[in-house]
C-alpha cells in the first residue's frame, strides 16, 4: 500500500512510491519521453520529481488557498505519462501562452493541460520555454494562491 500526504480536501497527494520504479514499468517510448521531461522538468526547478496521486509526475510544490476555504498543495510542473498520450499540467492555465502553442507542434489543450502523444511531435526548444515561463509564474506568487490560476482573465 502507498501512502500519501495532503488534506482530505486536497485532491492532488504526494504519493511515497518510487518514480524510477514507476517509469521503469512504462512501454519503450513512453519510457523516453518520460526520461527526456523529467530532464527538462529537474533543470527548470531544480527539484528532483515525485509522485502524486496514481502516475503523475510533479516537480516542486505551492500551497493555495481559495476565498472558499479550499486549500491544499500541488505540484508546480508535472506531466501525467500513458502510452500513446502525455499529459502536461500548466497549473497556470494554457490561455496565457496561446501565442507559443501555436507554434509548439501536434498537441491539442484543455484548460491547464497539453496533450501530446509523443515529444518528436512537438519543438522541445519551445515546449521547456512554455514550462519554464509557466513554473516562474507560479513562483513568483510565493504561495500566496487564492484563485484557480487558469480560469483567471489575463
Amino acid at each position: 500500500m502507498t501512502k500519501t500526504t495532503g488534506s482530505p480536501k486536497n485532491k492532488s497527494m504526494q504519493n511515497t512510491a518510487s518514480v524510477k520504479e514507476f517509469i521503469d514499468s512504462l512501454d519503450e517510448q513512453t519510457l523516453t519521453d518520460s526520461k527526456a521531461l523529467i530532464e527538462i522538468m529537474q533543470r527548470i526547478s531544480g527539484i528532483k520529481p515525485k509522485l502524486w496521486n496514481v502516475g503523475t509526475i510533479g516537480f516542486d510544490a505551492y500551497h493555495y488557498k481559495y476565498d472558499s476555504g479550499r486549500e491544499g498543495d500541488n505540484f508546480i510542473i508535472g506531466f501525467y505519462p500513458r502510452k500513446g498520450k502525455i499529459t502536461l499540467f500548466l497549473m497556470d492555465g494554457t490561455a496565457r501562452y496561446s501565442d507559443l502553442l501555436t507554434k509548439l507542434g501536434r498537441h491539442t489543450t484543455t484548460g491547464y493541460c497539453v496533450y501530446i502523444k509523443h515529444l518528436s511531435d512537438v519543438e522541445l526548444p519551445l515546449l521547456e520555454q512554455i514550462i519554464r515561463k509557466s513554473y516562474e509564474n507560479i513562483k513568483s506568487q510565493d504561495g500566496h494562491i487564492n484563485q484557480i490560476l487558469w480560469k483567471v482573465e489575463e
